[in-house]
């Protein structure tokens, strides 16, 4: 039983040393874009016309779905590994 328990947990670890990867990751994806708003222009930008704010506004969202997207990969990976966890842990206290 108690090894069982010790194995749970180790699982535990290192889905979590995982999850921490893809919070570091998205950390840093944070970081970059607030660099990248920082550095644009604060009047007067230059996007080309309305076809290049268009492209723009394109690009933006892209990678505003592919942020949400991340973060529903990850919301997904700590709900699967809750769900092991518990069902884990009601063998357990069946036994």
């Amino acid at each position: 039983m108690q090894n069982k328990i010790d194995e749970i947990i180790t699982h535990m670890s290192h889905s979590h040393q995982q999850m921490a990867r893809v919070l570091e990751a998205e950390r840093h994806m944070a970081v970059r874009m607030s660099q990248i708003i920082h550095d644009l222009p604060d009047s007067d930008p230059e996007f080309d016309g309305v076809s290049g704010i268009i492209e723009s506004s394109g690009q933006i969202n892209k990678n505003i779905v592919a942020y949400l997207g991340g973060i529903a990969d990850l919301e997904e990976a700590l709900a699967e590994t809750l769900n092991h966890v518990v069902k884990e842990l009601g063998i357990n206290e069946e036994e």
